[in-house]
């Protein structure tokens, strides 16, 4: 192996064992029963926290979503909304940086859904990005891999995962203000 390779390969595998040590700590810690517990004392930040956590697992359901409603009913539904996103946002570029470092392995075992994906990303990105993330919906993350594959623009991504998310979250917030206004 060159030296170049080496390097790629010792980043690929540092990156590797984050999520790894990311995903334990999510499913060991169970942040989210925490959070979910504490809403109202960690206020925005709690939301923030929550999503940014929730995103963060890669290919793993951590059910965030549904503390945006929740929140809605208590806080300002818009700034739940948006900080919600912001937070969301962020937490998914661990599947666009494992998209990033597992290139290799994952065009070797393309699946279906991943293949779909990443024709959509091919021809329109952000938009594909943007109406992914707006949606709530379990397959966001084979977008954010697609889209680190196909070294898509983090900033662009991260441009339309956020309006994705804030768009998503803000809804969800005024649904749950809606239910006790």
């Amino acid at each position: 192996m060159r030296r170049t390779e080496k390097n790629i390969f010792r980043w690929e595998l540092f990156a590797l064992l984050l999520a790894i040590i990311l995903i334990a700590f999510i499913y060991i810690a169970n942040p989210m029963q925490f959070i979910m517990k504490r809403l109202h004392t960690l206020g925005y930040a709690g939301i923030f926290l929550l999503m940014f956590l929730s995103s963060a697992s890669v290919l793993l359901p951590v059910p965030g979503l549904i503390g945006i409603p929740v929140a809605g009913m208590s806080l300002n539904p818009l700034n739940v909304g948006i900080v919600g996103g912001m937070g969301s946002a962020l937490g998914e570029l661990s599947g666009y940086f494992v998209g990033c470092g597992g290139r290799v392995a994952i065009e070797e075992n393309r699946k279906g859904m991943y293949k779909n994906v990443k024709r959509w990303m091919s021809r329109n990105g952000f938009l594909t990005i943007f109406i992914l993330a707006a949606l709530p919906n379990p397959f966001f993350d084979v977008a954010g891999i697609a889209a680190g594959v196909l070294e898509y623009p983090v900033w662009k991504f991260l441009f339309a995962c956020l309006a994705g998310n804030i768009l998503k979250c803000v809804v969800l917030a005024y649904l749950g203000h809606s239910i006790v206004g």
